[in-house]
């Protein structure tokens, strides 16, 4: 929808369909959805508190679930709104808030699982000094770091988008603001914000990440292949599987959802990545770390 590029104070969410007959079935779904992630993930949060799970990769893991619970509120809410409501307009400022939240959560998210696996590295790699070197400082200062790296790194971006005046259409095709939806019917000069995005965004806070977390099992990998008897090796894998899971599934669905060429075309399938990131994702999670995690099945 073109219309004339003058200031706007508010967009319209276009949602995950125009279809009315969907509607009902969209709002049920995600409602279900919602709930089963509050759920799952609030219950590995009162299961960490148990005393045999007071180790690193547990407190780890309650932070990756209270980001699951922000993220998915972050994203979801406005769907939810939109069918109980049936305004489907956000104000520019609730707009550029919900993208910098979204921003600072997905970072969060991807910096806590690098240093979970820095700590499956430590264990397995490290074992004598593991409680020397994981002290419960340590621990806060590793999760604090991640935490405030997340906020701060998003800012710039979201405070150019935010300077913009002057937008070719007031619809966003996606269900929440996010960045690459807003860019795209901006009229003004985007080519700044895309490489900042591009080199600071992707390359900085997503790909090195990745390739930290990449090093670490490498690591693990090759201490695991100096264990003579195999059911040796197994126990200390089996600890790592989880995570492993979990980092091959964000990935996956990160690197379809931002890796690819930024055109109105591609929005459509850029949405429906976003939507299996913000929903399956968060609601995976406590299930892949539950059935494969005797301790916490105990707890």
């Amino acid at each position: 929808m073109q219309g004339n590029h003058t200031p706007i104070s508010y967009f319209i969410i276009k949602g995950i369909s125009d279809d009315p007959h969907l509607q009902l079935s969209i709002f049920i779904l995600v409602l279900l959805i919602y709930l089963f992630i509050l759920c799952g993930n609030l219950t590995i949060l009162i299961a960490c508190k148990d005393p045999r799970l007071h180790t690193p990769m547990y407190f780890f893991l309650a932070n990756l679930s209270i980001i699951d619970i922000c993220c998915s509120t972050v994203s979801l809410h406005k769907i939810l709104l939109n069918f109980i409501t049936g305004d489907r307009s956000v104000s520019f400022s609730a707009c550029m808030a919900q993208m910098y939240m979204f921003g600072t959560l997905g970072c969060i998210q991807l910096l806590i699982l690098t240093v979970m696996s820095y700590d499956r590295y430590v264990a397995i790699c490290k074992p004598l000094q593991y409680h020397l070197i994981m002290t419960t400082r340590s621990q806060g200062i590793l999760a604090a770091t991640c935490w405030i790296l997340g906020f701060v790194e998003v800012f710039p971006h979201v405070g150019i988008v935010n300077s913009f005046s002057c937008y070719s259409s007031i619809e966003i095709n996606h269900f929440f603001c996010d960045i690459i939806p807003v860019i795209i019917i901006s009229c003004e000069d985007t080519i700044f914000v895309e490489m900042l995005f591009f080199v600071e965004g992707l390359l900085i806070m997503m790909v090195t990440p990745f390739l930290l977390i990449l090093v670490s099992y490498i690591f693990i990998i090759h201490a695991l292949l100096q264990i003579c008897a195999s059911s040796g090796r197994l126990k200390p894998f089996y600890t790592c599987s989880s995570h492993l899971m979990v980092v091959i599934l964000l990935y996956t669905v990160l690197f379809s959802q931002y890796l690819t060429p930024n055109l109105s075309s591609n929005l459509d399938t850029k949405k429906l990545f976003a939507l299996f990131n913000t929903t399956a994702v968060p609601m995976l999670n406590p299930v892949i770390y539950s059935l494969k995690n005797k301790d916490l099945k105990e707890a």
